[in-house]
């Protein structure tokens, strides 16, 4: 398998407190969480843990980002993206 690798993804500011908006957890893929920002006409969607707690957000221009990468698969999810914008630097996450 080919590792996925890209940049560091900015991260963008979320009262998380304020948790309203769509929901996703972590292991949605890219594709379906950018379906669902389309569908709900949103710029940014909550990131939820198994217990529903709010513990992170991801936006529609990271998870394009992402996508636009020569390394992209449909494999790709929602918690690689978080996991870049918390790296500095390359990450390599396998698939």
């Amino acid at each position: 398998m080919q590792p996925f690798s890209a940049g560091p993804v900015p991260a963008v500011a979320v009262d998380l407190r304020d948790a309203s908006g769509p929901r996703v957890r972590g292991d949605m893929t890219v594709e379906v969480a950018l379906s669902i920002m389309a569908g709900a006409g949103v710029g940014y969607l909550l990131v939820c843990d198994e217990d529903d707690q709010c513990t992170d957000s991801v936006t529609a221009a990271q998870l394009a980002a992402v996508r636009a990468g020569s390394a992209y698969s449909d494999r790709v999810r929602v918690r690689d993206v978080l996991g870049l914008r918390r790296t500095p630097g390359d990450l390599a996450l396998s698939r």
